[in-house]
């Protein structure tokens, strides 16, 4: 289970890292974007992309 935990992060990591890594301007416009959003806004943000993620997940695994 651990492996596949690792394995899960590894993967994150290695996309989130392409992002600034391909476009270093677009990423700190969006950062400096996303600096500026109230805090509801980023919370509905983040639920929808988690939601988005487990969906996702259920969908793979079975």
């Amino acid at each position: 289970m651990w492996q596949d935990v690792l394995t899960a992060f590894a993967l994150y990591l290695i996309i989130e890292g392409m992002i600034p890594f391909v476009g270093p301007d677009f990423f700190r416009r969006t950062v400096a974007r996303l600096a500026e959003l109230d805090d509801n806004h980023l919370r509905a943000t983040g639920l929808t992309i988690m939601a988005t993620g487990l969906l996702l997940l259920f969908v793979v695994r079975s």
